[in-house]
């Protein structure tokens, strides 16, 4: 009885009217906001008009630039700021944003769907000019990041989720993977490893990191020889979030060095989880790259110290943060536009072709050393 109770006050969206109708939650808002310069049949306005009148549908009031009184900011969710992917990303938004006069809060959600959820329930109330996802939302609230598109801009920066009808920034995650394994295939490692942390639907990069890497070794041949150690989802929301993606690395080698001593190399999904198989081989009395070798992604900071030395993948994080914050900007001034009627989603594929920093954690594999 509750859950019925429950269910009859819950807020009506357009994506609910759109299901009843028959048609896209595109045209729903194009028809009730009245897209003059979109033609529609009067069946299809008729089936729109009709749902949501019969469901009760209020459409969100876009207020007017003086009814708004929005300071120049920007919100960015962040989901690990101990990751410095996450702090390069901010970097390149904030520089972006500040020759722009924008300031920018930061809502970190340490990957916590209740986090998450009261951030976005404080959007309307911080009322920004602009959003910028530096991961895919959780699916738990595709909607209401949906109905919040339709009076504030947001982008999203990752691989494409085919549910989600924002801007994106795209990126090319099999390339990194790929070049990850063509760095050790070039180097004559046949029994490798890669580790990365859980391979979940929400965090689709590191699915398509691992695919291009697997595709690699298979078109070599070799796709038996590549032994994929992901963690669990249980053990990834577990363990503290500040020094998760390292624990991974090191826990996942812990067991690999036991259960597969064949290994000549280890490939971290990222520089984190690179530097948690490093003082797991380590600890196991082995030598990098003598025994193993290691590499990571991302070419953070803490690569390049001496005694580090990370063999990495540069991929341009900090101009993908400029690019998220052009793309917000471009938004804004569209809505600005009192010639603006129709608003496109767009998937915006920016590419810059990613290098391997070769520096001291990989060589040849130990049987092949000249």
């Amino acid at each position: 009885m509750n859950g019925a109770f429950e269910m009859s006050r819950k807020k009506v969206t357009s994506t609910d009217v759109a299901e009843a109708a028959g048609v896209s939650q595109a045209t729903v808002s194009m028809v009730l906001n009245k897209k003059y310069n979109v033609s529609f049949s009067k069946d299809v306005i008729e089936k729109v008009e009709t749902a949501a009148k019969e469901l009760g549908y209020v459409i969100p009031k876009r207020k007017t630039h003086r009814e708004s009184k929005r300071e120049k900011l920007l919100v960015v969710f962040c989901p690990n700021l101990s990751n410095p992917y996450y702090v390069m990303l901010l970097q390149g938004i904030e520089s972006q944003a500040a020759e722009a006069g924008y300031g920018i809060f930061i809502c970190n959600t340490q990957r916590n769907l209740e986090l998450e959820e009261r951030f976005l329930k404080l959007m309307p109330s911080l009322n920004p000019e602009g959003i910028i996802y530096t991961c895919n939302p959780s699916v738990n609230f595709m909607e209401r990041i949906e109905e919040l598109t339709e009076t504030i801009p947001i982008v999203v920066i990752n691989n494409q989720n085919e549910h989600l009808a924002v801007d994106a920034v795209d990126l090319n995650n099999l390339k990194l993977g790929k070049i990850m394994a063509h760095h050790l295939l070039a180097f004559g490692h046949q029994n490798v490893a890669y580790v990365t942390s859980a391979l979940t639907k929400r965090q689709k990069q590191r699915s398509k990191r691992m695919e291009g890497f697997l595709n690699e070794y298979k078109a070599a041949g070799l796709g038996e020889h590549v032994i994929v150690k992901s963690a669990s989802e249980e053990v990834d929301a577990s363990l503290p979030g500040i020094d998760s993606e390292y624990l991974i690395g090191y826990s996942l080698t812990k067991e690999l060095l036991t259960e597969h001593p064949e290994v000549t190399a280890i490939a971290g999904m990222n520089d984190m989880v690179a530097f948690g198989i490093m003082d797991a081989v380590y600890e196991a009395k082995l030598k990098v790259p003598g025994d193993i070798s290691v590499m990571g992604c991302d070419n953070t900071l803490f690569g390049k110290l001496q005694k580090v030395e990370l063999t990495t993948v540069e991929h341009f994080v900090i101009y993908k943060g400029r690019d998220a914050c052009d793309i917000i900007m471009k938004k804004i001034k569209t809505r600005s536009s009192k010639y603006a009627e129709l608003e496109p989603v767009s998937v915006y594929h920016v590419e810059y072709e990613p290098k391997i920093i070769v520096r001291g954690t990989t060589s040849y594999p130990r049987t092949n050393r000249r």
